[in-house]
């Protein structure tokens, strides 16, 4: 699992990749970063960060009934969030290659 200060930086980029898979809510999308094996995300720093996507006008939430108890809000990916995670995944994929070239540099054999 990804350590928390790292995850900071990388939440909104998770958060827009799942969403560009599907809509989904909160607890649902926290399931789905731990599954991967990313984090443990607390619904402190998942709820803030959905609602900053939100703001951004990356992510549009809307409520939908639940078959185990009240509404839940859902969280879509918009036009723009998919322009912001194209752009955010290339960065990333040239940052991954750089650290991968570092590492294996000093890996040992």
């Amino acid at each position: 699992m990804m350590s928390k200060p790292w995850l900071h930086g990388f939440l909104d980029l998770c958060l827009l990749a799942m969403l560009a898979e599907r809509a989904d809510y909160g607890y649902g999308l926290a399931q789905r970063l731990a599954a991967a094996g990313v984090a443990d995300v607390p619904g402190g720093t998942l709820y803030p960060a959905l609602l900053r996507l939100e703001e951004q006008g990356l992510a549009v939430p809307s409520w939908a009934p639940s078959e185990s108890g009240p509404r839940r809000k859902y969280y879509e990916i918009t036009p723009a969030g998919r322009t912001v995670l194209a752009e955010q995944a290339a960065q990333w994929s040239r940052f991954r290659t750089g650290v991968d070239t570092l590492l294996t540099a000093v890996a040992p054999r």
